[in-house]
This record gives C-alpha cells, structure tokens and sequence, in this order.
C-alpha cells in the first residue's frame, strides 16, 4: 500500500510517499480501507517535530474516514470514522491508503456524511466536546468562545448551543466574515474591538460569561480572565504563539475563577472513539454540521496539503488515498 511517511522532523518536505506491506487484523484490531483523511495542524506540528512522543519513521494523520476491510465478520464493509492523539505519533496515521484500527475504537460513521466530511470532524469535535464536558457547561450558562472563526471555535459553538448555553463568538476580523459555525452563535464580537470587555457585559446585562473556551492561546489569556463572570471557568486548548502568560492572582481569587486545560492527544482512538459515538447522532439528525472542506489532495500530493495548513488555509484540507 501506499503511505506518507516522514524520516526527519522538519517542513512538509520531509513527507515522502513510500510503499508499505498492507496491515493485517488480528485478534484486537480490524483494517480500515482509508477513503478521507483531514490534515490538521497538530499534523503540521507534528512533522516539524513539536510532538515530543512521535517516533520515527512515523505516518502522520489522526482524523480519518473509511470501509473495515479486514477483522471480525460484524464490521466487514461498514462505514467507520475515527481519530486518536495515538495515531500518527506513537503507531501509524491515517495518511496512507489503510490504517489498522483497535476493534474498540470503530465507530459507524454517520450516514449524513460524506467520508470527506466525516473525516475533518475528529480533532475540531473531539477537542470541542472536551472542553465543555470539563467545565461542566449547561443550560441557561454564558458562553464565550475566542477563535470562533476556527475548526474547534465553530464545533463548541454548535455543541454549546444544543445544550441550550447562550453563546457569544469572539473572531477577528477576518475579511470573507464568519464562518457558517460562527454565524450560529446569538452575538459575534470582533476581537479587536478596544471596548470588548464592555460590549460582551453590554450584550450580558453587566455580568461577565460562565465560560470561556481560550482557542487562540496565549494573547488573550488575560483578557479571557477578565471576562469570566463570578465563579467562571476558562479552557485552554492551545498557544501556538505565546506559550508563558501572566495574571493577576489576587483578581483571580476573588472571583473564584477555574482553569482547566484540555490535551486530545491524551486519547487514544478509542477513548476519542467513545466521544465520536456520543457525536454521531447530532450530525445524523443535522444538529451539528461538520467543517468546511476547502481542499481534497491526493495523497501522493501530501506536501501541498500540509503547506497550506501550515500556512492557515481557512476550511479543511483532506487527502484522498484514491
């Protein structure tokens, strides 16, 4: 089978397209026929080696869509999704044209999607579902959400508004405008807007948000705090600039503020297998939509994929092993 597979850490032009035994199931994994695999920028991160757990040689890809072509009689020719912190780091990705699977990680695919579709929702919905389960977000609650423009922004935004949260996007001012996801929460504010604090208590009768999901890191750290009303909880997910932040603790104590930080890669495929099957129903019924799908790259175009995920292309970059 065909695989990509980088040697050396460094830029997309490590990735080579090398040849491979095809994987054979056994008495705990199955193999997955690979019809779609998102490119993510933990990806990216990953081949420049930022990950301190991958091992090399190493096939990179965590999200992926395909057909079980091999294991237990039950699953042959279904339609399974999966994504994992395991995969493409500590065992082989999804960027190649077959991938073995732990038999306790398969999960059905929703019949609503695409396999394009399908596999750009594993990272975004994953992280998303994560971070509202740890801060414990419910009905009636304020929440806020910077980088609602993003993958992860717009998943959040769709599964904070159907535990009946009020929602307020946080995006710059991105020149095309708001993603479909973002257009979903009730008030959308531009990051650089000077009065932010004020506009978002404004829209908030005085009172500041019951949570904050942090998807742009370190430069609004501090400002995420400072919106958090008494008792709120902020969520950090990522800081692909900033990584060391300050704050004032005397402010942070009287307000009786939490934080928590929120790692995918802390799960394997079949822990994020057991979120994907919480998930699945919500895209068959239409109540979540998946992300926008900008590009579809052959595999053995692997390189151009990354470059422009690298490069912050907005809307999902998938490779097709076929």
């Amino acid at each position: 089978m065909q695989v990509i597979e980088f040697k050396e850490f460094g830029s997309p032009s490590q990735l080579k397209l090398a040849e491979r035994a095809l994987p054979q199931a056994d008495a705990n994994t199955a193999v997955v026929r690979v019809e779609a695999a998102s490119v993510n920028p933990s990806d990216v991160k990953n081949v420049a080696g930022r990950m301190s757990q991958t091992t090399l040689p190493r096939v990179p890809g965590r999200d992926y869509s395909g057909v079980v072509v091999d294991g237990p009689q039950e699953w042959i020719d279904k339609e399974v999704w999966g994504t994992g912190g395991d995969v493409g780091f500590t065992r082989d990705g999804s960027h190649a044209e077959y991938i073995q699977a732990p038999l306790a990680s398969l999960v059905r695919k929703p019949e609503a999607l695409s396999h394009e579709q399908a596999a750009c929702v594993g990272v975004t919905f994953v992280t998303a579902w994560c971070a509202l389960e740890y801060s414990k977000l419910s009905k009636g609650e304020t929440f806020v959400v910077f980088g609602a423009n993003g993958g992860v922004g717009g998943a959040a935004i769709q599964i904070a508004k159907h535990l009946g949260a009020r929602v307020i996007g946080i995006h710059r001012g991105d020149p095309v405008g708001p993603t479909p996801a973002a257009q979903l929460a009730d008030i959308l504010i531009n990051s650089h807007d000077p009065d932010l604090g004020y506009v978002l208590r404004t829209h908030n009768a005085g009172r500041g948000a019951d949570v904050v999901l942090n998807a742009a890191g370190g430069p609004v750290f501090r400002i995420g705090l400072s919106l958090l009303a008494p008792r709120g909880r902020q969520v950090e997910i990522t800081s692909p600039t900033e990584r060391r932040v300050t704050f004032d603790l005397v402010d942070f104590y009287h307000n009786e503020s939490q934080l928590f930080g929120v790692d995918t890669l802390k799960r394997d495929l079949t822990a994020s297998g057991r979120i994907l099957k919480e998930l699945r129903s919500g895209f068959d019924s239409g109540v979540y939509q998946p992300p926008i799908v900008s590009k579809t790259i052959p595999l053995a175009h692997a390189q151009q994929a990354y470059e422009l995920v690298a490069k912050g292309e907005r809307g999902r970059v998938v490779l097709k092993p076929r």
